[in-house]
């Protein structure tokens, strides 16, 4: 029976790739349409040497040879590779296995080739294992560098338990790492963090599961306390928090930095003090509540302040007064500041003679005597202080004051970083200190001058005089102001009120200069001399005698009417000053002054002074006053000229003393200096020249 022959178009629609060769050399005389889609147009024809001219066709040809010679069909499993030509493109490379076997057709003797299309299956199995190739050489990479950060890296489950990858705890703290977040875990972190420390991860677990960060202090090997910060995002699976993996690293010297930072930019309000109490105040604030949970400053007394070195001490001991005191919320209301002195103890005359740091602990509330004052003592009983750091502040090689830095309730003993932040940020505090200390200085100095020149005005048969001088809170008790009243040789009475620009010691030198040259010029002229022309030569003067300041002045000549009423006649120039304040004794007040106003003092000395003239009733009074007592920063001039005018109509039955005193406390904003003098004409006074008194019955100076 013949052997059945094979129809190869019937492969024609297969998804296969088929072939059919014939002969011994292998011609190629059957493929179908899978064929070109997985090789590619081949000539028909030709023996399979020529329609493969791929690298390994002779493997194929074997392969060929085998089947034909023995008549047993082989299957090559193991993809083989078809290149294109894109060699460095393995993704373009396609992927097939094959399978021989022994036919007869039309054609004779000959092998069928079927081959299946296995490139996705390879492309996918290579992509895995790059992608498993990746990854190992990611977590190899995550690896080293996790070992190469001086970090800590901890994992945290859902279940609150954790576990150490990057190894460290025990090292930054001295203890064993602890799998949960027990209470043995937050004894090492700060008392004063750990409620912070908790409610965040709290926060950070709530709800949707968000990134934790937070800066807190734990409580290293040596006992001290150092800044970590913290990190940790939540690994979500399939919509379920499976963990948190977390780094901590230690911060303290990136902290310190930026809080030095801090303490600088702040310690501009120390530069902006006037006052040495306003300045050590501004230093207390600096430190709280970052660095310390309480600080007060105690000025040491001048004269009692320790010798410079090889020097003996003054007898009696260092004394001190609390100039500052701060305190962070939470704590009991601080006492007032009282001014009070007290005694240094041991301790503190060791911080001030050694000008170091010392570090007082003790159990809460039981502050050591002669450390600080009683009632300060008391005040940190209640607090529950249990530390006390006493910093010395030294200028120019002298302790001027000594800073009391307070631990407070849980709040741990400062460490020696801590200490040495605090001195750093205490010195940096000098320079504006010091300028602040001699600025003061110099008030006082000014002060003394300005007190010995406003003397108290005479006694005056028939009036009331009385003059007042009250310091501004801006100038710190310095100025140009001045006032002046005394009897001329003819027994007329001369009265000046005068300012002269600044607040420093230059401008209450320049007001003493001033002053006495007036009295002088006044003073040992004639009647016929008027008040414009005493004004013209203290111009000229000053002018010659070079004691060239801006200021203005009104001065007025007061004499008997002689109509035996008691009234008087007025005389008076005005330099550029606010007109005085006539206070009839019925009718409403009103101002002495001028249609043209003449220029103030060492501006224009050739420029010719005008005399204005007012007759003086008797209860009539006459008020001289610098710009102080009428001048409101933001405010026009008018406004209070309007104000003192209401005040003084309001309180014009009071004594003439009286009157004045409720003037100056109606002042809205009393930045400047005030000096004021005020006349009053008694009613039914007999007629006869005014007389000088020693005494000031009538109306002493408050200065």
């Amino acid at each position: 029976m013949p052997e059945p022959q094979l129809t190869p178009e019937v492969f024609d629609r297969a998804i296969v790739a088929i072939a059919l060769t014939a002969g011994p050399e292998h011609r190629l005389v059957y493929r179908n349409d899978a064929f070109g889609d997985l090789f590619g147009p081949r000539p028909v024809g030709v023996p399979i040497r020529e329609v493969f001219t791929e690298p390994g066709v002779d493997r194929f040809i074997e392969t060929l040879d085998l089947v034909r010679a023995d008549g047993t069909a082989r299957r090559v499993t193991t993809p083989r590779t078809l290149e294109t030509s894109d060699e460095d493109d393995p993704e373009d490379h396609r992927h097939f296995v094959y399978s021989c076997s022994p036919v007869s057709s039309r054609f004779g003797p000959g092998v069928l080739v079927s081959a299946i299309d296995t490139t996705a299956e390879v492309h996918s199995v290579q992509r895995a294992e790059r992608l498993s190739a990746d990854r190992l050489h990611a977590l190899e990479r995550y690896e080293a560098l996790l070992s190469a950060v001086s970090q800590l890296v901890w994992l945290n489950l859902p279940d609150g338990t954790m576990a150490e990858l990057v190894p460290g705890w025990e090292e930054l703290t001295g203890h064993p790492w602890r799998d949960t977040m027990d209470e043995a875990w937050f004894e090492l972190i700060h008392p004063r963090d750990r409620d912070g420390l908790a409610r965040r991860w709290t926060e950070a677990e709530a709800g949707e599961p968000s990134m934790f960060e937070h800066t807190f202090r734990v409580r290293t090997a040596s006992g001290e306390y150092r800044h970590v910060a913290s990190r940790a995002v939540p690994i979500v699976r399939d919509g379920r928090l499976v963990e948190w993996i977390g780094a901590t690293s230690d911060i303290e010297d990136r902290w310190r930095n930026r809080m030095r930072e801090r303490m600088l930019a702040r310690a501009v309000a120390v530069t902006e003090a006037t006052r040495p109490e306003d300045a050590f105040a501004a230093v207390a604030d600096l430190v709280v509540p970052e660095l310390t949970d309480a600080c007060t400053v105690f000025v040491l007394a001048e004269r009692e302040q320790p010798a410079r070195s090889g020097q003996p001490r003054r007898p009696g001991g260092p004394r001190a007064t609390r100039i500052a005191s701060t305190a962070r919320p939470g704590l009991p209301p601080l006492p007032p500041l009282r001014q009070q002195s007290f005694l240094l103890g041991p301790a503190a005359r060791r911080a001030v003679d050694e000008r170091a740091p010392v570090l007082l602990t003790f159990p809460a509330g039981r502050v050591p005597s002669g450390v600080v004052p009683e009632e300060s003592s008391r005040w940190l009983d209640r607090a529950g202080a249990t530390s006390l750091t006493l910093l010395p502040i030294v200028l120019d090689g002298t302790t001027v004051a000594l800073a009391a830095a307070a631990g407070c309730g849980d709040t741990p003993p400062p460490g020696r970083a801590d200490i040495e932040l605090l001195q750093e940020v205490l010195q940096r505090a000098q320079l504006p200190l010091r300028q602040t200390l001699e600025l003061q200085r110099t008030r006082h100095a000014a002060l003394v001058l300005q007190r010995a020149l406003l003397t108290a005005p005479p006694t005056v048969p028939g009036a009331g005089l009385v003059a007042r001088y009250q310091p501004g809170n801006r100038a710190a008790e310095v100025g140009g102001d001045w006032y002046d009243a005394f009897v001329l040789p003819d027994g007329s009475l001369a009265l000046t009120i005068g300012d002269v620009a600044g607040h420093d010691l230059t401008a209450a030198t320049t007001m003493g200069q001033l002053r006495s040259m007036l009295r002088s010029i006044a003073y040992n002229r004639t009647h016929l001399h008027t008040p414009a022309d005493a004004l013209t030569g203290l111009d000229a003067a000053a002018d010659g005698l070079g004691v060239a300041a801006f200021a203005t002045a009104v001065h007025l000549h007061l004499a008997r009417s002689g109509e035996g009423d008691g009234g008087w006649q007025a005389a008076w120039s005005n330099a550029g000053h606010p007109p005085p304040l006539l206070l009839p004794a019925a009718g409403p007040p009103r101002f002495l002054d001028a249609e043209e106003a003449d220029v103030p003092l060492c501006v224009a000395p050739a420029e010719p002074r005008r005399t204005h003239r007012a007759r003086i009733a008797p209860g009539d009074t006459v008020l001289l006053y610098t710009d102080g007592l009428v001048e409101v920063p933001g405010e026009n001039l008018a406004a209070g000229l309007d104000r003192l005018a209401a005040a003084a109509d309001r309180a014009r039955g009071l004594p003439l003393p009286d009157l004045c005193d409720r003037l100056l406390a109606e002042v809205p904003d009393a930045r400047d200096d005030i000096a004021l003098i005020a006349f009053r004409a008694a009613p039914g006074a007999p007629a006869g020249p005014a007389a000088v008194a020693p005494d000031s019955a009538a109306g002493p100076a408050a200065v």
